[in-house]
């Protein structure tokens, strides 16, 4: 093949599968609404099975279910019928996905599904089939060409199930109202899980580790301070100990420019007056975003009292993860 037919081919997939999508917005219709209402009011968990393609869509569809808030895992049909049944109770829903809608590995545990009392939803091609007949609700995908120009391999029906699993989670999101850190609590090893639960106190220094030195510190001794601390700055407190300023790597070389005499200088006559400030409690990523539209590479954690109680620079941040 050349390289124009490649392109043609991969094209010609594309048409293919989008028209198979198109011809399941008609079927988004009062099924769907039962299939979620069945699936909200699910009081144990939603098992998903299906054999070959369909298993992979179903374990993909499980997997979106249960990050979104619909506790879910997926039960391999063949292994189903000799022992994993054990895991479905009465108070479960299964998703039982097959195109032909007669796998007969699934309809092989259909009568202990309808034993246990369990609720059944059936994705197939075509409602009147043997599982879509067993069903408490039978959702379809309709009957679309296949990409496969032999019209075997599973590829827009695997396509059009798939996005059906997928407006079926989201659906039970917007209902259960999951937010982005309900979210973030089922992905906690994640970048994004790090950005929505990560809080300021859990990656600032504290204690002996936050740099301090009092108004009329020399520029000297505070220099010594942010040696010591390692931070790249020092924060400047009052007599009652509450924050009036910092004092920077970058108001150091402010300080150069000035030619002052860093022996005798007090610190408040360089030091940074308006300097940004949180609270304990924020999230890292809320205290990063002022960071970076102020521009600056430290912020200050204060009390009620306005007193330091922490510090973090962008290496807190980067060695967290919440970069």
């Amino acid at each position: 093949m050349s390289r124009t037919d490649f392109i043609s081919s991969g094209l010609r997939v594309l048409q293919v599968e989008m028209d198979a999508l198109e011809n399941l917005r008609p079927l988004i219709d009062s099924s769907f609404h039962r299939a979620c209402e069945l699936l909200l009011a699910c009081k144990g968990r939603v098992v998903v099975t299906g054999m070959g393609k369909s298993g992979h869509i179903g374990t993909k569809i499980a997997a979106t279910l249960a990050s979104t808030g619909t506790p879910a895992f997926f039960m391999h049909p063949g292994e189903a019928s000799h022992g994993d049944l054990g895991m479905v109770t009465g108070q479960d829903v299964i998703i039982a996905i097959s195109n032909s809608g007669e796998a007969h590995e699934i309809l092989s545990i259909i009568p202990v599904i309808k034993r246990l009392r369990a609720k059944l939803i059936t994705i197939t091609a075509l409602a009147d089939c043997s599982m879509g007949r067993h069903a408490d609700v039978a959702l379809t995908i309709g009957k679309s060409p296949e990409a496969c120009p032999l019209g075997l391999a599973p590829t827009s029906s695997t396509t059009a199930t798939l996005v059906l699993g997928d407006a079926l989670a989201v659906a039970l999101l917007e209902a259960r109202g999951f937010t982005a850190e309900d979210f973030a609590l089922s992905h906690p090893g994640g970048a994004l899980g790090r950005r929505l639960l990560l809080r300021v106190d859990d990656i600032m220094h504290k204690g002996d580790q936050v740099p301090v030195v009092s108004i009329g510190t020399t520029i000297r001794d505070a220099l010594l301070e942010i040696t010591r601390k390692g931070l790249g700055m020092t924060t400047v407190v009052d007599s009652a100990g509450s924050l009036v300023g910092l004092y920077t790597d970058g108001d150091l070389r402010r300080t150069i420019d000035q030619n002052l005499d860093i022996r005798v200088t007090p610190i408040e006559q360089v030091m940074t007056h308006n300097c940004l400030t949180v609270r304990a409690g924020i999230l890292a990523a809320e205290a990063l975003a002022d960071m970076e539209a102020r521009s600056i590479n430290g912020v200050v954690v204060v009390d009620d009292q306005h007193r330091p109680v922490g510090a973090v620079n962008m290496h807190g941040f980067l060695r967290a993860g919440v970069v």
